[in-house]
């Protein structure tokens, strides 16, 4: 089966390219020897990692290669991540929402099937937005979703042609390989109570960042724990983890993860954590998988879906409702009742699991038929 996968890949963000290895590896587990190709801003980088062809992603370069890669296809996975969103600016042809969407137009164009593959759905705010979803959005031939929210949005924004399906994040189905890359990068004793910190910018909001590090001093002073930042996508959490740390008055007892480590690493050293503070969507579904209990700061109904699944939305807070001292008592909350709340986090992120391999298994049975692949 030949398979192109359209993504957020090859620029740096570990959420998205943990997605990409989820869905190479049980694509690969689950059907006979899937061709696939990955369009990629670092094309030659994401063939060498994960074993694929890959062809440049952007307008500006090997157009040709990818309306190949299209007509020569069964299937377009569109996704999975929350693709499909006007946050960033949108401009007629330009920003993610309609690039994904030309991406799904010009594979119907060449008579491709389109799945959009555990999406997370919106925000979708803008008139022309809304229009490109209704417009491209009912081209798609099945959908995935992460969460019950992305399907209902879906609905609202008039895409009702394509049979709708909840699943979970892919990255829940992540074939976890250990490796000692991230904490043998510290300069740790080894007897540290870690605790994973997750931030990133969110366009003009900053007052969280002195929040954050009003309640890691706290905890440093009076449960002796070792913030390490787990940069999620690059130099962006690299200057957010260090406007938080600049905040500190126990700055110098924090650390900071290079931005280089794969998905993998990035996972492993979350699992040796007490515990996870996190923004980004990802770091909570790696302290998920991992059975790591997790406060989580969200920024997106996306988090806030997650944290609801992974039964940890009554620890947790919205961006705009982060409170020092109620984040330091329920950090400490957590740390006196970790293990009790590691196996409700491990019950819940098995369930996850399972749903997120339903993608990979209706996969299978819309596109495939016994073992071959069904008609473009």
């Amino acid at each position: 089966m030949k398979i192109v996968i359209s993504g957020f890949y090859g620029l740096g963000n570990t959420g998205d390219e943990a997605i990409l290895e989820a869905i190479i590896d049980n694509l690969r587990a689950e059907l006979p020897n899937p061709d696939i190709t990955v369009f990629s801003l670092s094309p030659e980088q994401t063939a060498k990692a994960h074993g694929v062809k890959s062809v440049y992603r952007g307008w500006r370069h090997d157009n040709k290669g990818k309306i190949r890669a299209l007509r020569e296809a069964d299937l377009l996975i569109s996704g999975g991540g929350g693709l499909l969103q006007d946050a960033y600016p949108t401009r007629f042809l330009f920003g993610p929402l309609p690039y994904y969407l030309l991406i799904v137009f010009l594979a119907k164009l060449c008579g491709t099937k389109v799945m959009f593959f555990s999406q997370g759905i919106g925000p979708i705010n803008t008139k022309w937005g809304k229009i490109l979803m209704r417009v491209f959005g009912n081209m798609a031939d099945f959908i995935t979703v992460r969460d019950e929210y992305s399907k209902q949005l879906l609905r609202q924004l008039g895409v009702t042609r394509p049979e709708t399906v909840v699943t979970a994040d892919i990255v829940f189905a992540f074939r976890p390989k250990e490796d000692e890359a991230c904490v043998e990068s510290l300069p740790l004793r080894g007897d540290e109570q870690l605790v994973a910190v997750s931030v990133r910018p969110w366009f003009h909001h900053r007052d969280y960042y002195w929040k954050i590090a009003k309640a890691l001093d706290e905890l440093i002073e009076s449960e002796d724990i070792t913030p390490v930042f787990v940069p999620m996508e690059g130099r962006h959490d690299i200057y957010a983890s260090e406007q938080v740390v600049k905040q500190m008055a126990h700055g110098t007892s924090c650390h900071i993860l290079g931005p280089d480590f794969t998905p993998n690493q990035y996972l492993h050293f979350i699992s040796l954590c007490r515990l996870t503070i996190g923004m980004r969507l990802h770091s909570l579904i790696f302290s998920a998988l991992a059975g790591v209990p997790h406060i989580g700061l969200s920024y997106d109904p996306k988090v806030e879906s997650l944290l609801k699944r992974s039964g940890m939305w009554d620890y947790s807070f919205r961006l705009d409702d982060i409170d020092a001292a109620k984040l330091v008592n329920n950090t400490r909350y957590m740390l006196r009742h970790r293990e009790s709340l590691s196996r409700i986090v491990r019950q819940n992120a098995e369930q996850m699991r399972r749903d997120a391999l339903e993608n990979i298994r209706l996969l299978k049975e819309k596109f495939c038929s016994n073992g071959r692949v069904a008609n473009k």
